[in-house]
């Protein structure tokens, strides 16, 4: 069964200010994605699909994409503000696209069976794309409406140095995800964390809890779904400059109003990502450390790696 790689990347130029301002992670000048990409493929993904921004299109595509020619299908879909709005006029003051969700349906066109979703600045290790490659592989093609998410521990995910967004989850004892709330001031305490909740009161998390970091797997009938619940935002929060549609949001509704199931499964590797400038050092140790066990080769791909 063929499967497809989503790596959302569509703010990697905002957050960094320009694809060359990227900080490297490898030792031959590899970016964190380069990793994801190198999993991906080790464990059988067919195609990559990247959800950009055309601003950074060519740099994207020199310094990106063009290291896996000759080795796995590529796609580039494009974020835009405009994208997928129906008729929905973006309000004046808007800056940025409208989410990870958002960004899941602008690439409907170019995926045509099961498929994964992944952040571009995120690392989540081999055995996590094994894992998810081999569940969409193995279950049933009529079970349209089950999906997936690789869970990983809460204060594994947390960030020395400030604030995170983390969909933290409830799962029944089959792993089946029960409720997942999108958190988005997650910060480290001790052992554990706090964030606010919707009223801007605090809440205090043991650290034990299953958390999404944004690794899915979905069947096509996703984007019937997300396409209903997208017109649903724009027409309750679309006039809200920085409001967001995001997919742990979308899952949590589509979970309480019956129309999926989604199977969560446990990470077997430690995740990491590069939230904050303060984090490169941490993951180019966490690198190294892979490299030397003989996870990875000093040089992901034939050629210039920088």
């Amino acid at each position: 069964m063929n499967t497809t790689l989503l790596i959302i990347a569509a703010g990697m130029g905002n957050r960094y200010g320009g694809l060359k301002q990227i900080d490297p992670v490898g030792p031959n000048g590899q970016i964190i994605i380069e990793y994801s990409m190198f999993d991906a493929i080790a464990a059988g993904f067919d195609k990559i699909v990247f959800v950009i921004r055309r601003y950074f299109e060519d740099a994207f595509k020199e310094k990106i994409s063009r290291k896996l020619e000759g080795k796995v299908e590529t796609a580039h879909a494009y974020q835009e503000l405009d994208s997928c709005l129906g008729g929905f006029t973006v309000p004046s003051g808007r800056q940025k696209p409208w989410g990870t969700g958002h960004a899941v349906l602008v690439a409907k066109e170019l995926i045509a069976g099961s498929f994964a979703v992944i952040n571009a600045d995120d690392y989540y290790g081999p055995n996590s794309f094994k894992t998810m490659k081999h569940h969409l592989s193995t279950t049933a093609a009529d079970c349209e409406n089950e999906y997936a998410m690789i869970g990983y521990t809460l204060r594994n995910t947390l960030s020395e140095y400030g604030a995170v967004c983390r969909g933290v989850c409830q799962c029944d004892e089959q792993m089946l995800l029960k409720k997942i709330v999108e958190r988005t001031s997650v910060e480290k305490q001790g052992e554990g964390a706090k964030c606010l909740d919707e009223a801007g009161k605090p809440i205090f998390l043991t650290g034990d809890e299953v958390v999404s970091t944004n690794f899915w797997g979905f069947r096509p009938s996703v984007f019937g779904h997300l396409e209903r619940l997208f017109r649903d935002f724009l027409d309750k929060s679309g006039q809200d400059t920085s409001a967001e549609f995001y997919i742990p949001t979308a899952v949590d509704t589509l979970i309480h109003d019956g129309s999926i199931r989604v199977k969560v499964l446990p990470a077997k590797d430690n995740w990491f990502g590069v939230t904050y400038r303060q984090d490169m050092p941490g993951a180019r140790k966490c690198i190294r450390e892979l490299i030397d066990n003989g996870m990875y080769p000093e040089r992901l791909w034939q050629g210039n790696e920088s």
